[in-house]
């Protein structure tokens, strides 16, 4: 019986690490890292240009 506790608590330490790393991931792409990092390359089409692009 007292095994079976031991395992469940070492699962919830490996999930409290987990969500830790990965709250702490998301913290630090959201306010360190520059967003220039993630922004995919956009291409403009053709019916977009300076003026309006008739979308709206």
């Amino acid at each position: 019986m007292f095994y079976y506790l031991k395992k469940m608590h070492i699962l919830q330490h490996i999930l409290v690490y987990i969500t830790v790393a990965v709250a702490l991931g998301y913290l630090i792409k959201k306010f360190l890292l520059p967003k220039s990092l993630f922004a995919g390359k956009r291409k403009n089409s053709k019916g977009c240009s300076d003026g309006d692009c008739g979308c709206h």
